[in-house]
């Protein structure tokens, strides 16, 4: 492991001048990709509409076409997020606040969390601030029988990709859920405005569905609406969990983290199909974005096609290798890995009788 570690630091150490030239946003690019996402995606819920009258399975089936493109749309928007899609930071900001309103994903206090989390992620004093929570062997070890059976519901796949997302949607966007103290870097001043345009947020789309329910029928409107977003809501918690907590991800206490191997080995290459990484943004070169945030979505296939050094130290993983990743539960500070509740229960029996 620690040989492997070195190898990546000295193959990489170049790495801020491999990456430079992807970092430069192209207005051509991201207005083509805005047309080419929100045209079929306002014209694929025209479609769901219309099919209500026939059949609601084909109203379902254009539903799931509709949340991947909902999950492209939210892809421009993280993008916003970083001030990486466009030049300007007034038109990023625009746009960016524009697509919440299709992802019901609170624009700047969401993308404020997701910076942190991009200069944290493999901090194992900040993993559950823009991330999926979880225990290491040992803090599950100390836990009570009732602590550990909070964790184990928590963590079940029907929980976790189920009733969390409807939560996440409900609950923790609509209502500012991090403590300002434990952000440590963030000032008062700065995190006040943005828990101010969280309510702002909440009240425009409010006001925005209400008037869309009003004249489109509630029960129609809604219906569709919210299995849209559900289904987009489950598509990002998966790759949320599989992008960072496949078995030999990279968590370290602050002491002893890098971010290079915190963005190499803790962040995948999520290998999927040609259409699933346009519907997804290509967010699959994981491990590229968290290099840099700052190379647009449109820009990341290029960089890695151009620079396959990238890839050679990277987490590659296809759609059907990523669905045992479900059964990933703990961190084993020893071994450095991601394990099962059943790998747990053997180790502990190992180390300590």
């Amino acid at each position: 492991m620690q040989s492997m570690e070195q190898d990546i630091k000295n193959q990489l150490k170049n790495w801020g001048k491999l990456i430079r030239k992807y970092q430069k946003p192209d207005t051509k690019k991201a207005v083509w990709q805005m047309l080419n996402t929100f045209l079929p995606f306002l014209a694929i819920w025209v479609l769901m509409y219309i099919s209500m009258d026939y059949s609601y399975w084909i109203t379902f089936g254009l539903g799931f076409i509709n949340a991947f493109l909902l999950v492209r749309i939210f892809i421009i928007q993280h993008d916003c997020g970083h001030q990486s899609f466009l030049k300007s930071r007034r038109w990023n900001n625009v746009v960016g606040t524009f697509c919440s309103f299709f992802s019901t994903i609170p624009f700047e206090y969401w993308a404020n969390i997701h910076n942190y989390h991009h200069t944290h992620t493999g901090k194992l004093e900040h993993r559950d601030i823009g991330d999926i929570d979880f225990l290491t062997f040992e803090e599950y070890r100390k836990r009570s029988k009732w602590g550990r059976f909070k964790y184990r519901v928590f963590r079940n796949p029907f929980v976790l990709f189920g009733f969390v997302p409807v939560y996440y949607m409900t609950v923790s966007n609509r209502i500012p859920s991090i403590s300002v103290r434990r952000l440590g870097s963030m000032e008062w001043p700065k995190m006040t405005r943005e828990r101010i345009s969280q309510v702002i947020n909440n009240v425009a789309l409010a006001a925005v569905y209400i008037s869309l329910g009003y004249f489109l029928g509630w029960g129609r409107f809604f219906l569709i609406q919210l299995q849209i977003v559900l289904v987009f809501m489950m598509i990002a918690f998966w790759f949320f969990y599989v992008q960072h907590q496949h078995e030999e991800t990279y968590n370290r206490w602050q002491k002893n983290w890098d971010y290079l191997l915190a963005a190499i080995r803790g962040a995948t290459y999520y290998k999927l199909p040609k259409l699933f990484m346009w519907l997804t943004g290509n967010i699959g070169f994981h491990h590229i974005h968290h290099l840099s945030s700052k190379i647009p979505n449109y820009n990341l296939e290029k960089c890695a096609k151009e620079n396959p050094i990238l890839q050679k130290f990277a987490t590659v993983m296809t759609f059907r290798e990523s669905i045992p990743l479900i059964f990933n539960k703990l961190w084993d500070e020893e071994t450095k890995r991601m394990i099962t509740f059943k790998e747990f229960y053997r180790l502990e029996q190992m180390r300590f009788g």
